[in-house]
């Protein structure tokens, strides 16, 4: 559950960041900020119970793997073969170290 807010909060890290390149009216920009706003206040409750640094990390991480895959879907930005190894070399990482956090949860040194 205190990795679903990890998560949940890069939805929303997405949500704002896309916001900030294609807010038009105010209405839109309100939305970015309220994603700003539960991107931020999710991160911070996450990071009452879980190791800031790794936390952050994962946050980041799959904003950034969201960001660029929203870019391709929504907004036709080029496919690239680079780009797509380079998304997926950031996943392992993310993956590494969420499995990383969980194996000294567990003590297993």
């Amino acid at each position: 559950m205190r990795w679903l807010i990890v998560v949940i909060a890069a939805v929303f890290e997405v949500g704002w960041v896309i916001g900030l390149k294609h807010a038009e009216t105010p209405g839109q920009w309100i939305m970015t900020m309220v994603c700003i706003g539960v991107s931020f206040y999710l991160l911070v409750a996450a990071g009452k119970n879980l190791p800031v640094g790794t936390a952050y990390a994962v946050f980041a991480g799959l904003g950034t793997v969201g960001t660029v895959v929203s870019g391709m879907v929504f907004f036709q930005e080029p496919v690239d073969g680079l780009k797509l190894l380079f998304i997926g070399i950031l996943l392992l990482g993310v993956i590494g170290l969420k499995l990383a956090e969980d194996r000294m949860e567990t003590g297993d040194n």
